[in-house]
């Protein structure tokens, strides 16, 4: 509901301003920081805005620990993870939602069980059975956990975009004569293509930033992932590279906001609005 009053509409601009900074300024810190020089950084200044642009950091960043190799290897294993917990997640969060009796419920509760452990106690048991397949320091392995990891989430968060698409509407394609894969694919498909994107997005949002569990996992430098390789800018003797550190996290920021810049207009291609008369 709009409100007319001009202080209420004020009020909300300005705590949607602040906001809108608070969940900004360490991007803009960050970017800061990318672009000072090491004398600036150690100095301890407090200004957003550096003295000098030390253009370098970036050209370091890159040379300095192949960053261009564990970018390919981060944007590998984030799309395949995308798309395999994308195609398993959409018949199953059908199902989820549409079918009742003990199963689904069973199932239910599983879902939400398995969010309850923490990765580190689940780490050991699956570096032993990824040992036994001999999938260990490999990016199938990895992005097999991956998948395992993210898939009870986009099970619980897909299950509630089909709950929210009326039955009404098979109902009336299926007295049309529509066969019931005709109105999944004309019906529900289009209308679940919001929850797709958003899924799909978590899951590529998640396998790009992990950490932990590639940490354990891979010990081949030629796999590493950018997490990984952003971790080699701290030096031996705990000495930071905090320049061309900022730069190459700058950098791993990127194929995030392309591929949200992408697909975000997919978010609220599928309205509801309309599709069933009162």
């Amino acid at each position: 509901m709009k409100t007319r009053n001009p202080v209420v509409r004020f009020g909300q601009y300005v705590a949607l301003a602040a906001y809108l900074i608070f969940l900004g300024f360490p991007l803009l810190w960050l970017l800061s920081t990318s672009l000072k020089s090491s004398g600036e950084i150690n100095s301890l200044a407090v200004n957003l805005i550096p003295d000098t642009f030390a253009w370098g950091n970036y050209p370091q960043a890159l040379e300095r620990q192949n960053l261009i190799r564990s970018a390919g290897n981060s944007l590998f294993v984030s799309v395949v993870t995308m798309v395999i917990t994308t195609l398993i997640s959409m018949p199953a969060a059908y199902a989820l939602a549409r079918f009742q009796g003990k199963l689904r419920a069973a199932g239910t509760a599983w879902i939400l069980i398995s969010q309850v452990f923490p990765a580190i106690l689940l780490i050991i048991p699956l570096f032993m059975v990824l040992r036994t397949l001999q999938l260990n320091d490999t990016m199938f392995g990895l992005i097999l956990v991956y998948v395992t990891f993210t898939l009870p989430f986009t099970l619980w968060m897909l299950q509630g975009y089909v709950a929210a698409i009326p039955r009404d509407l098979e109902e009336a394609g299926a007295m049309d004569g529509a066969k019931r894969f005709t109105v999944l694919r004309l019906i529900v498909f289009p209308l679940l293509m919001p929850g797709l994107v958003a899924t799909a997005m978590f899951t590529f949002v998640a396998a790009w930033n992990e950490f932990f569990l590639a940490l354990v996992l891979i010990q081949s430098p030629e796999l590493y992932t950018l997490p990984l390789t952003l971790r080699m800018f701290i030096g031996l003797e705990g000495q930071t590279a905090l320049g061309p550190l900022a730069a190459g996290a700058v950098l791993a920021t990127i194929p995030s906001l392309v591929i949200f810049g992408l697909l975000q207009k997919r978010l609220t291609s599928g309205s509801l609005a309309g599709a069933v008369k009162g």
